[in-house]
């Protein structure tokens, strides 16, 4: 059976909230000797729409065409800058609502999110969406569960993801929903990207976090990413910038939003984390707490769950080098920041 697709854009929507899902299920048509999805591009009308990249594609249909295009299997709302205003457009929320119910799966890469949202068709569900607007979405839509850290989540028949490549991330879920697996593993490969990615946003959140917002602190943080299991005091830090540590506390709170010892748990976690990831090392979690000075083995769980919203001895079975072999298991180098 041919699944039909619709992806629904508008102007300054974001270019890979499209093109991303969007390949993801052409890959699949490419492996198949069968087509097994009609691809569609809603926006408001059909013909050139321009993305928030300045690089415009091609939609099929406009918003009023939806009721000619069922059945629908599948609709996605992209994200991008424009979603803001287009929230307001009381046009396309009254298409949203009345097609709604007449779609299998209906979903949001991004801050599309906030378009089901202002149509109500995510009220009572748990979502997810760029981190960087998760609190303004569960702010304003206080109906919402948001769960920030999330790449992607389910919640009965609607489908949230968290920004920008999660996007390919949840069309990848979809394509092993439908055919397995083993299909969905080919077209991860193709794309030279995981089938599930370990970790959620969190970890890409703070990378990009510390490096906008470091300012004074950077040297500090290039001294702790350095050697993240050294003795490292609220005093020895203080000393390294030539401050107070009451100070030094400021400074943390005023430009990355947390505490000197908050930070530096979350850097030793990363690198516990990434241990899980490598079969070679098979350390058990007294060594890794031991190693990155995080007490005892149970203090690490306790915060490992807190952190990631998973077990170690999970993350590893889920994420470890043996389950992720088939899948580039070489992208998983650490990275440089909490």
């Amino acid at each position: 059976m041919t699944r039909h697709i619709a992806l629904l854009a508008y102007p300054n929507c974001q270019l890979l909230d499209v093109s991303g899902p969007w390949q993801v299920f052409a890959s699949a048509n490419a492996l198949s000797p069968e087509p097994l999805y009609q691809l569609t591009l809603i926006a408001d009308a059909p013909g050139p729409l321009m993305t928030n990249g300045g690089l415009a594609v091609c939609a099929n249909h406009a918003y009023a065409d939806m009721p000619q295009l069922l059945p629908l299997d599948t609709l996605l709302i992209a994200g991008g800058s424009g979603v803001m205003d287009k929230r307001h457009d009381q046009h396309v929320l009254t298409h949203l609502r009345e097609i709604a119910p007449q779609v299998r799966r209906l979903g949001s890469i991004c801050s599309g999110a906030f378009l089901l949202a202002a149509a109500g068709l995510l009220d009572g569900q748990r979502v997810t969406t760029h981190w960087r607007h998760a609190d303004q979405l569960a702010e304003e839509y206080p109906a919402l569960s948001v769960e920030p850290d999330a790449l992607y989540i389910q919640s009965g028949d609607r489908y949230t993801s968290a920004g920008v490549t999660a996007g390919i991330d949840l069309a990848l879920s979809l394509v092993e929903a439908d055919h397995g697996a083993a299909l969905a593993g080919r077209v991860a490969r193709e794309l030279v990207m995981f089938l599930h990615r370990p970790g959620g946003q969190s970890q890409f959140s703070e990378i990009l976090r510390c490096q906008q917002d470091a300012g004074p602190l950077r040297r500090l943080l290039d001294h702790l990413h350095a050697d993240p299991g050294g003795a490292h005091s609220l005093e020895s830090m203080a000393a390294l910038m030539a401050v107070s540590p009451r100070h030094l506390t400021r400074l943390f709170k005023r430009h990355l939003t947390t505490t000197p010892g908050t930070y530096l748990t979350q850097l030793r976690l990363e690198q516990a984390r990434l241990a899980l990831l490598d079969e070679r090392q098979a350390v058990s979690l007294e060594r890794l707490a031991e190693r990155w000075r995080l007490g005892g083995a149970e203090q690490l769980r306790r915060q490992f769950q807190r952190y990631y919203g998973v077990s170690p001895s999970v993350y590893r079975q889920r994420f470890g080098a043996a389950a992720t072999s088939t899948l580039m298991p070489t992208l998983l180098e650490p990275s440089s920041c909490p």
